[in-house]
C-alpha cells in the first residue's frame, strides 16, 4: 500500500502558536549541536559518530542548566532531527548529497515531525504532545476512509501560514490500466513542456505574472530600518507575494505531471542537469521559474504509484540537432534556429517537436 501525504492548512491558538514556535526552536538547536557534535569527532578523532550516539548526546544536553529548556517541548521532534541528520550523513557518505549544512534561524524550513506516540487522533482531530486542545484544521479534501496518520509534520512557511501534513496509508493509489502509448517530453522555456505528438504547452510564467509587484514590495522592504516592525511587515508582504507565485506554480505541475502520467504508458525525459544550467545568468531567473526539476520528480513518483514507466535519456544525447527522420546530426545549428530543414532529407523541422521525437526514440532504444 502506497503511503501519501495530506497536507492541510490550519489555524493554531496563541498558546499553540508560543509551544510551536518553542519546539521549532528547539529543533533547530538539537539538530546545530548534533552537526557540530559529529563533526568535531571526525575532525579530532576521525570517528563516525551515529545516531544512536547523538541521542545519547541529547540525553546529556537536557541535563545541563544551559539546555534544560529542551525538556519544555515534546522529545518526539528532537529525535526525529536526529534521524534527519543521520538520513543527511548517509546521503553525503553516499556520494548523493552535499555535507549537511547548519539551520539558521531565518532561512530554515521551520517545521517539526511528531510520530504516532506524540499525537493524538480520535474522530478526526488531531492533538500533538504537550497541548491540550485540537488543531483547528481547515480538511479542504478527505483523507482515505478509515485512513490514520503514522507521521504528522508542523510547517510555518516564510508568509506566516500553518500547515500540517499527516502520512496515511492510501488505498485509493492503485495501478492504472496498462497502456500502449509512450510519448517523448522536451522541457523549454517559451513552451514549458514540448511533446513528441506535436503538442506545445505554453510555460505561464507564474514569476513573471507577479514580478512588478514583487519589485515594489522588495523596494519596500529595501528602505525599511533594520529589526523594525515595519521592516517585518515589509518582509511579510515579500513572502505573501512568493508563497502567491509558488502555490499557482505548484498546482500547475501538479496537473500538468498527472495527466502526463494517467494518457502514458512510458514517459521519456531528458536527464538534464538544472544546477549547472542556472549558472547562465542569462536564463537563470526563467529556468528557475520553469521548475523543470519540481516536475520531473512529480511524474517520477506519479508514475511510480500508478504502474507507469519514466525513462531519462542522456543529457548528451544530440536530441536537437539531430534529424528524426533520417538521423543526419545538423551540428551547424543555432540556438536562434527554431524551424530548420535537415540537408539530408529536406524534412523540415520544428526545434522542439523534433527534439522530443528524438528523446521519445532514444528512451525506447534503451529500454
Amino acid at each position: 500500500m502506497v503511503k501519501r501525504a495530506y497536507k492541510y492548512r490550519f489555524y493554531p491558538t496563541p498558546e499553540q502558536v508560543e509551544q510551536l514556535n518553542r519546539t521549532f526552536g528547539c529543533v533547530r538547536k538539537v539538530y546545530n549541536l548534533a552537526l557540530e557534535a559529529r563533526t568535531r569527532a571526525w575532525a579530532v578523532d576521525r570517528q563516525r559518530s551515529t545516531y544512536v550516539q547523538s541521542s545519547a548526546w541529547l540525553t546529556e544536553w537536557k541535563r545541563t542548566e544551559e539546555l534544560a529548556f529542551l525538556n519544555e517541548v515534546s522529545s518526539v521532534p528532537l529525535q526525529q532531527t536526529l534521524r534527519h541528520l543521520q538520513a543527511g550523513f548517509a546521503a553525503f557518505w553516499g556520494k548523493r548529497s552535499r555535507y549537511p549544512r547548519f539551520k539558521a534561524k531565518r532561512k530554515s524550513r521551520a517545521s517539526a515531525e511528531y510520530t504516532r506516540s506524540a499525537f493524538r487522533w480520535r474522530h478526526g482531530q488531531l492533538t500533538l504532545a504537550k497541548m491540550d486542545a485540537p488543531l483547528g484544521i481547515v480538511w479542504s479534501r478527505p483523507l482515505p476512509e478509515g485512513a490514520e496518520p503514522s507521521t504528522v509534520t508542523v510547517s510555518r512557511d516564510a508568509a506566516g501560514r500553518w500547515f500540517v501534513s499527516l502520512l496515511v496509508d492510501d488505498p485509493t493509489v492503485k495501478a492504472l490500466p496498462p497502456l500502449f502509448t509512450a510519448v517523448g517530453v522536451d522541457v523549454g522555456i517559451t513552451s514549458l513542456l514540448t511533446l513528441s505528438t506535436g503538442e506545445k504547452i505554453t510555460n505561464p510564467r507564474h514569476e513573471r505574472a507577479d514580478r512588478r509587484k514583487l519589485a515594489k514590495a522588495q523596494r519596500d522592504l529595501s528602505r525599511k530600518g533594520k529589526d523594525t516592525k515595519n521592516r517585518a511587515k515589509a518582509r511579510l508582504a515579500v513572502a505573501r507575494i512568493h508563497a502567491r507565485i509558488a502555490d499557482r506554480r505548484r498546482d500547475h505541475l501538479h496537473k500538468l505531471s498527472t495527466r502526463l502520467v494517467r494518457e502514458n504508458q512510458t514517459v521519456v525525459i531528458e536527464d538534464l542537469s538544472v544546477r549547472n544550467m542556472l549558472r547562465n545568468h542569462s536564463l537563470a531567473r526563467a529556468i528557475s521559474d520553469a521548475a523543470w526539476t519540481h516536475l520531473r520528480s512529480m511524474v517520477e513518483y506519479k508514475a511510480a504509484w500508478y504502474g507507469r514507466q519514466v525513462i531519462a535519456v542522456d543529457r548528451w544525447h544530440p536530441s536537437t540537432k539531430t534529424c528524426s527522420a533520417c538521423g543526419r546530426i545538423n551540428t551547424a545549428m543555432t540556438l536562434g534556429v527554431r524551424v530548420w530543414t535537415c540537408p539530408g532529407c529536406d524534412a523540415v523541422h520544428d526545434r522542439d517537436v523534433n527534439a522530443a521525437r528524438n528523446i521519445l526514440a532514444a528512451g525506447l532504444a534503451e529500454r
